[in-house]
Order: structure tokens, then C-alpha cells, then sequence
């Protein structure tokens, strides 16, 4: 079991977002929760506040795209084999509505082989509460094995 995924089951869904934050503090800026997290899935919950809206008062999409890497990351780290270390490469998003509430982001790595190195293209959907898929990515993880 990973690190982090044992951390995560021992201190509960609260007190491990915020030593995830700690240990990268940009994500800080959404107040996140991850909610759910295993190998293949992983669920993160941000709050809807005025700090992280746009000029439209609708989730800001850097605010989007900062969920939705923290989802895919988190997911990432706790698929890849033992002693592997993984880096995000790049990330293809579209903007599919207006999000005006709490957020939802939810990476499905379900498909995805984890057992080899290399690039890997993790999805993640974020949906608003009245479950509307709002924004999309797919975000390139690349991989390597120790």
C-alpha cells in the first residue's frame, strides 16, 4: 500500500487534505477535501467561496484545473507501483458550463495500467452539486518506475 494511501486511511478524509496541502500549498487555495481515494479513484470536494470566483461568479478555471490536478495526482501516487515516482506533463481541459456551487472532481484511472512506466493520460470529470459535468481533463502523468 502506498504512503500516502495509508496516511490517507489512517487520519481520515480531513486532516489528510490538509497535510496534502501542506506539503503542496497552491492547493490550498480551493480549501479542498479528498473525499474518496484508491488505487484507480480518487474523489476531491471544493467548497463553493466568492476567493475562488471568476468576473461571471462562477468557479474560476484555474480553480478548476487545480482540482482537477489534485485529483489526478493524488489518484496517481497511490496507483503507481512502490518505489515509483510520477510528474504531471500536461493537461487538455474543456470548459462544458457555468460552475455556481460546490464542486465535485472525480479521476478515474480505472482503465489505466499502472504497471509500466510511461505516459499516462488520467481523466478527470468535475461536476457541480446538481451533478452537471461542468469541466473535463485529461491530464498526461508521466511515469517511472524505480
Amino acid at each position: 500500500m502506498s504512503q500516502f494511501l495509508s496516511m490517507f486511511n489512517s487520519v481520515g478524509p480531513a486532516a489528510f487534505s490538509q497535510m496534502a496541502c501542506q506539503v503542496a500549498p497552491y492547493f490550498s487555495t480551493i480549501n479542498p477535501e479528498i473525499a474518496e481515494l484508491r488505487p484507480g479513484h480518487a474523489v476531491v470536494n471544493v467548497p463553493f467561496r466568492k476567493e475562488i470566483t471568476n468576473h461571471l461568479a462562477s468557479v474560476h478555471a484555474i480553480a478548476l484545473c487545480n482540482a482537477a490536478e489534485l485529483a489526478g495526482g493524488t489518484m496517481t501516487d497511490v496507483s503507481i507501483p512502490s518505489g515509483a515516482k510520477w510528474i504531471p506533463k500536461g493537461m487538455t481541459v474543456e470548459y462544458l458550463a457555468k460552475a455556481k456551487s460546490n464542486i465535485r472532481a472525480v479521476a478515474d484511472g480505472s482503465g489505466i495500467d499502472w504497471s509500466t512506466a510511461g505516459d499516462k493520460i488520467v481523466p478527470v470529470d468535475i461536476f457541480d452539486e446538481g451533478e452537471v459535468k461542468v469541466f473535463t481533463a485529461k491530464i498526461t502523468m508521466n511515469v517511472k518506475i524505480a
